[in-house]
């Protein structure tokens, strides 16, 4: 199959290979690039976010919190299925975690369970910082009116 390399995707793919730790919506691209003065339509960079994703350029994340996918550029030096992921409920936020106590992990659920985790596809689902700070400012808002 032929594939082309169209105007509009080397714009989507500019935008998120210069924010690699940055995760987007489909809406959001649209917008920053409309903002930049290229403005590419929402269908056309779903498209190209969907064939990025195909490719394994891209990573694409359901997020619980908005009912649709957050993308975010796959660096070439993190192997994502070397590791687990950590995602914000709330947020969206993607966090790589290649520590060596994951690893561990890994091995203990191999080692004495027999069964291999797949860490292409394995993330652990909570709240980050940000988002728990935000909740605890929240409830001490509340509390504070009592």
């Amino acid at each position: 199959m032929v594939t082309y390399n169209t105007r509009q995707k080397k714009l989507v793919l500019e935008l998120i290979e210069s924010n690699s730790d940055t995760q987007f919506t489909c809406e959001a691209i649209t917008e920053l690039l409309s903002r930049k003065g290229t403005p590419v339509g929402k269908t056309t960079v779903y498209r190209q976010l969907e064939k990025l994703s195909k490719d394994g350029i891209i990573k694409k994340i359901y997020a619980d919190s908005s009912k649709s996918y957050i993308y975010q550029h796959i660096d070439g030096s993190l192997r994502c299925d070397e590791h687990m992921h950590l995602r914000c409920r709330e947020c969206g936020k993607y966090i790589h975690l290649g520590c060596e106590f994951m690893n561990k992990v890994n091995e203990h659920v191999s080692l004495h369970h027999d069964f291999i985790i797949d860490n292409s596809c394995t993330e652990l689902v909570g709240v980050c910082g940000n988002c728990s700070a935000e909740r605890m400012k929240g409830d001490s808002y509340a509390a504070d009116k009592l």
